[in-house]
């Protein structure tokens, strides 16, 4: 026995030979326990159970052997039940004797042995179920942001070998780790661990492990429980002891609990592993923040840089998740709770500096942790607290500095995010945080009244007002990144609801129009807070309104689940509200709003008609009329609420059958005799009228058309109100069963409103005194009608009638003798001469004449020329937009003819006026999106200058013409028009084949952007057509730039004149665009953004793709561009030198460009040419020489007042973009600490302001120059 004990000894408790059967103890647990409990005694006698050993001979040393054999017993995998309990009850007795005075004189104390002895918890628990709560933990590390292992065999071979326990030996399991803790817990308060700090680093790990052993039942005491938990938390807090490290201590307990906080899983080696966000571990995380406080609590002042340190790790270790970032931010806030006001200001300052941090995830927490904070109560300042840090301690500081000021952040995630927490601070119960976004959007508050006391001793922070605080909310909205719209109509909404901010029709507007967003969560959004903001001020009509134009309109969006959402707040806010009039109250808030927007589309927001008549098809089919519902509405047809009731019923009338008829005649028979029905009303009663009437006898139809007929003879109704009645008239007409007695209903009726009509014009226009006695009004209804009326009864349209309508338009009256019978048809349609007509006759007859064409086909070709004619000559507004409508109206009738004229209705995009410029943009589009228009000729490029045009509104609809319309469409128009452009926009028409469609003087004058001072207009357009070019496009068109143009200049096919060095020095102009790059090559593709917190997986993958598609277009790219480019550049550049041509410049400006991009590869090009690699370095080098002594000419060329400093444009320009990609920098890292930036340059807000005055190269005046 003596030897095998020194070969334990001597192997330092790592391995044991077997004990003899003899010796090896029968019934171990039963004999443990016996032995346990007679030494527990000895821990409080005064007698020493080591001279007890001594009097029976027991060596110390045997001892410790065999119970290291029995601890070693429980290593295996494969161990068995007894084996397990045997090494917990081996492990509690070594620990007890440990604790026994005496131990250290009788060297007990092993480190090694200790350590065995505090792993054999998590070596005989069974791993099964330690594997059970590892599936917990989030899939490859996503914290570590690595692939996940593959799959191996071995893993469920190892399983499959492992012992299998019954809940009963679990339960005998477990009482033996209780056990060994509650040894350990003994030896603690007895033996000092501060001079084995391995030992207390592996008992503080193992404590950290049984934290979440199993669960507590109620509140968690830190002291001495019962509870795994407990006695774990009870451990960890005798470590913070200094009997155990001194400062060290309590550092260990803290690095441990960060982990559990983080709700991460620690291993011994290896970094942390993210654990799911369950139940378990959830409760976990509030028992360590618990067990951090009630340590801060007991130690008090000690304790406090050592909680500052585990805040400081929480926020630099958080990952970037919502979840865990989120319950981050509460941890943290709970525990600076624990602080006092001084320690909590300091950390306020630390935090400020930390959110504006490089990385992203840091950002975004700090705005986490400023909300966890305002939704605790605000901080008082006392004696303690330095003058400095008294700022920090308020909420407004951190809703002012924190949140808002990081609503420029250079991350489209963090300025989305801090809207989001704008916006939430508006719903805190505290209102401390409402009343600091008040003072944002006051007139009177500044921006940072209390700004950083540290950095900006010797600067003030400027005001910002709340006119440009809003104008940078309104920017937001419009922000390229989908997710900062978002968060932008939130706060936005917010803003509005508890208003911050004026209800305005200017402000509504922004939430309205966000609802045809490009992007379909925003256009979700948006629909989401009208409703919120209607909710919250349902009595406000401006509410209504914005809501009415945000909603109704959706219900035709592209996307089914917009419409659906569009179809779900109009049902629940008007369908399922209308109740009976008997159980109306004007004191039920929601009916009220139901009957206040039917109001509104009853008069104000007539023009969304349609796209409610589109919500009730959609509603017809899924049956939602039912007929309680029908006679809810019928019974409102006589209150107060008629009008919106009569607008219901009209949309609802054709899918309904079974109708109350009585009481919709009645109604009629009151809208005849009665001359106070509203105009809406009653073109509503005239539809309802116009659905019923196939369920009517004759009599009663034939009443209603006598009615109609006398109605619309009398021509005192209104316009709208004509064209319902000759509509109705017409459905009424169309219920007869017969098709031949449907032709002769209308022949009769309609052909009776054309003979009234034609006569009434006849007497008006051929008589001698017609014109002088004109009723403006009457004649108008007469043209009107004549035109309605016509459509349906072709055949009673004569040439007097044509003529008749001619002459409004044309010629005069004194040229008509009273007594001809019809005017000459011979007349030269290209000659009209001056009408004495008013402007509105004459714009009524251009719609009726359009009328006419659509049914006569001889009539448009006789017609055409005089419209288009009309659009160049005429000076009257209402007549042209009236043409260019007809015109647009005719192409979709008859498409071949009036295409020559397409040209004529493009001329329109450069009128004067702006209304007609928008309308004729809006036509086009519509007639290029149904394909009865064709890119052809000089249409495009009329159509793309308007993204130039004055009126930014035009200019803007544009875009999302073009972009979102037509370029879905056709994909690659831009690319195939893009090198035409620059031929186009130039006026350049010396190619052979680019500019050659004929065109009209008058014309290329309107449209031409030639000359040095449309310049940056062209480059606008340029630069809007490439950055919605693919990659390929873009590989292309470089390609096709070198051979169509670089080429043509190279060949002589055109002439290094004026006009083509123009050309060609703006061709490399736009091969130095940024927009030209490949996306893979320049990043743009990577920059994303735009939806944050992507999986993380996802995000891995698709990096690894844009990586490797980054590499291969490069290669391909690089080597064809240098196989193309490079020898027709080396060209360029000879021709250009031997003619002295100032094209050089742009040129080499250019290969400077390239070379920073290809050098290798442009190396490799010249290898086989030493020589010319020489030629072109050095002349690089001169060139670049040359830009640094003009810049240093300009800047040594000012007066004596400017000190020395005259700045001309290009020094302006290099050392502006100098300055901007300096704070581009400091931006793009959060940094607003003036004291950081080179040169003296200040900025705030990543704003800078120059104001730059420069003399100018053929001036002698030499202004001075401010920055």
């Amino acid at each position: 026995c003596a030897g095998w004990v020194d070969a334990v000894w001597d192997f330092e408790f790592t391995e044991t030979e077997p004990l003899d059967a003899a010796i090896v103890i029968k019934n171990g647990s039963k004999e443990f326990k016996t032995l346990y409990s007679h030494l527990l005694p000895y821990m409080t006698d005064t007698e020493s159970v080591w001279t007890v050993f001594g009097d029976n001979g027991v060596s110390v040393k045997s001892l410790v052997a065999v119970l290291s054999y029995f601890v070693l017993g429980g290593k295996s995998k494969t161990a068995s039940v007894q084996q397990r309990i045997s090494a917990l009850q081996a492990s509690s007795l070594y620990l007890l004797l440990l604790g026994i005075p005496g131990s250290v004189v009788n060297k007990m104390f092993h480190q090694i042995l200790f350590d065995t002895c505090l792993n054999t918890v998590s070596n005989c628990w069974p791993q099964s179920l330690v594997k059970k709560r590892k599936k917990d933990t989030l899939k490859s590390s996503q914290a570590d942001g690595k692939r996940s292992k593959p799959y191996r065999k071995d893993d469920d071979e190892e399983q499959d070998e492992e012992v299998h326990f019954s809940p009963q030996d679990l339960l005998k399991i477990r009482e033996g780790v209780v056990l060994l803790v509650k040894s350990l817990l003994r030896l603690l308060l007895k033996f000092p661990l501060k001079d084995e700090p391995q030992s207390a680093d592996n008992c503080v790990q193992m404590f950290a492990k049984l934290t979440n052993f199993e669960p507590v039942i109620g509140e968690l005491s830190f002291g001495a429980g019962q509870t795994m938990p407990e006695l774990a938390y009870y451990g960890l807090w005798l470590l913070c002891s200094s009997n155990h490290g001194d400062e060290k201590s309590l550092r260990r307990v803290f690095h441990r609990v960060l982990y559990v906080i983080l709700m991460m899983s620690k291993g011994e080696s290896g970094k942390p592993s993210l654990m799911m966000a369950t139940q378990a571990v959830l409760a976990a995380r509030d028992q360590a923040i618990g067990f951090v406080s009630y340590v801060v609590d007991e130690l008090k002042e000690p304790a406090l840089p050592f909680l500052r340190i585990l805040l400081q790790h929480i926020s630099f270790r958080m990952v970037d998740k919502t979840d865990y970032r989120t319950c981050g931010a509460q941890a943290v806030a709970k525990l600076l709770a624990k602080m006092p006001c001084g320690d909590y200001a300091s950390f306020i300052k630390w935090l400020f500096d930390y959110s504006r941090q490089s990385k992203v995830a840091y950002r975004m927490f700090a705005l986490d942790v400023s909300m966890a904070l305002l939704e605790q109560p605000e901080r008082e300042a006392n004696e303690d607290v330095d003058a400095e840090l008294v700022s920090f301690l308020s909420h407004r500081f951190l809703v002012h500095n924190m949140v808002f000021g990081r609503r420029s952040d250079a991350s489209p995630t963090v300025r989305g995010h801090a809207l989001t927490c704008l916006a939430q601070c508006l719903e805190l119960p505290s209102m401390n945080g409402t009343r600091s976004i008040k003072e944002l959007f006051s007139t009177s508050a500044s921006l940072s009244h209390t700004h950083l006391h540290m950095h900006v001793h010797m600067h003030k922070a400027p005001n910002t007002s709340s006119k440009d605080t809003m104008a940078l909310l309104k920017r937001r909205v419009s922000d390229p990144k989908t997710n900062v719209r978002k968060c932008a109509l939130q706060a936005m909404m917010g803003l509005l609801k508890h208003n911050v901010i004026m209800l305005s029709e200017g402000n509504l507007t922004v939430l309205s129009e966000r609802t045809r967003d490009p992007a379909l969560s925003v256009k979700k959004k948006a629909l989401q807070c009208l409703m919120d903001l209607l909710t919250a001020h349902p009595e406000n009509s401006l509410v209504q309104k914005a809501w009415l134009r945000g909603v109704v309109p959706a219900v035709v969006d592209a996307e089914s689940s917009v419409q659906e959402k569009a179809l779900e707040c109009l049902e629940q806010t008007i369908l399922s509200q209308v109740k009976s009039h008997g159980s109306y109250s004007y004191r039920d808030s929601q009916q009220t709003l139901t009957w206040d927007l039917l109001g509104l589309l009853c008069d104000h927001c007539q023009d969304l008609g349609r796209y409610f008549s589109r919500a009730f098809t959609m509603w017809s089919k899924q049956n939602k009329f039912t007929a309680a519902f029908i006679n809810n509405l019928i019974s409102h047809t006589e209150a107060e609420h008629a009008a919106g009731a009569w607008l219901l019923l009209s949309k609802v009338a054709s899918s309904c059958p079974r109708l109350d008829y009585g009481k919709i005649l009645d109604a009629w028979d009151d809208l005849v005799r009665s001359k106070n029905v509203t105009v809406t009303t009653s073109c509503h009663i005239l539809c309802v009228i116009g659905d019923i009437g196939e369920h009517l006898n004759e009599d009663t139809k034939s009443r209603i058309v006598e009615d109609i007929i006398t109605w619309l003879k009398s021509f005192e109704m209104p316009l709208e109100v004509i064209s319902a009645s000759v509509e109705t008239l017409c459905r009424l007409g169309k219920a007869e069963a017969v098709s031949d007695t449907q032709v002769t209903f209308l022949n009769q009726h309609c052909g009776e409103l054309v003979s009234v009509c034609e006569a009434y014009l006849s007497g008006v226009i051929l008589n001698e005194n017609g014109a002088q006695n004109l009723n403006e009004d009457l004649v108008v209804k007469h043209l009107y009608t004549l035109g309605v009326a016509s459509l349906h009864c072709p055949s009673k349209v004569g040439k007097r009638i044509v003529l008749l309508v001619q002459s409004v338009l044309t010629s005069s009256v004194e040229q008509q003798s009273e007594g001809s019978e019809e005017l000459a048809c011979s007349q030269p349609l290209s000659q009209f001469k001056a009408s004495s007509m008013p402007s509105s006759v004459r714009a009524h007859a251009v719609i009726t004449l359009g009328k006419l064409c659509l049914q006569h086909e001889e009539l448009t070709r006789k017609y055409l020329p005089a419209f288009a004619r009309e659009l160049e000559l005429c000076s009257e507004l209402a007549v042209r937009s009236n043409v260019v409508v007809v015109m647009c109206d005719l192409c979709v009738r008859y498409t071949n003819m009036v295409d020559r004229y397409i040209p004529n209705v493009s001329a329109c995009l450069r009128d004067k006026e702006p209304l007609i410029r928008k309308q004729t943009l809006t036509m086009l589009t519509n007639l290029l999106q149904e394909e009865f228009v064709k890119w052809k000729g000089s249409l495009f490029f009329r159509f793309i200058a308007v993204l130039v045009d004055s009126d930014p509104t035009i200019a803007s609809l544009c875009e999302y013409c073009l972009v979102h319309l037509l370029l879905k469409k056709n994909p690659v128009m831009f690319s195939q028009h893009f090198i035409e452009c620059i031929f186009h926009f130039n006026s350049y028409e010396k190619h052979k084949t680019y500019n050659k469609f004929p065109q009209v003087a008058s014309e290329k004058a309107k449209f031409s952007l030639k000359g040095a001072q449309n310049k940056e207009r062209r480059f606008t357009i340029y630069r809007f057509l490439l950055v919605h070019f693919t990659d390929a496009q873009r590989f292309n068109i470089t390609i096709k730039i070198s051979q169509n143009i670089l080429a043509c200049f190279v060949d002589g096919e055109l002439p290094l004149d004026g006009d083509g060095a123009v050309v060609l020095a703006e061709t490399f102009g736009i091969l130095s665009l940024k927009e030209i790059k490949l996306s893979a090559l320049s990043g743009a593709a990577g920059a994303g953004g735009d939806e944050p917190q992507e999986d993380e997986q996802m995000a891995m993958a698709k990096a690894v793709m844009q990586v490797a598609q980054k590499k291969v277009v490069s290669q391909v790219q690089k080597k064809v561009f240098i196989e193309s480019m490079i020898p027709i550049i080396i060209n360029l550049k000879s021709m250009l030198e031997q003619k002295r041509s100032p094209v050089l410049k742009d040129l080499m400006g250019y290969l400077q460009l390239t070379m920073q991009d290809y050098r290798s590869e442009v190396k490799e090009f010249f290898a086989a040419d030493e020589q010319l690699a020489v030629e072109m370095e050095y002349n690089l080098k001169m060139y670049e020489k040359e830009m640094e002594a003009q810049m240093a000419h300009c800047s040594l060329g000012g007066d004596a007042a400017s000190g020395g400093r005259s700045w001309c444009p290009r020094t302006v320009q290099i050392t502006f973009g100098i300055w901007s990609l300096i704070l581009l920098e400091h931006a793009s890292c959060g940094c607003n600490d003036v004291r950081s930036f080179p040169y003296s340059v200040v900025c705030f807000e990543h704003v800078i302001t120059v104001h730059i005055y420069f003399s100018s190269a053929n001036k002698t005046s030499n202004k001075q120059q401010n920055h």
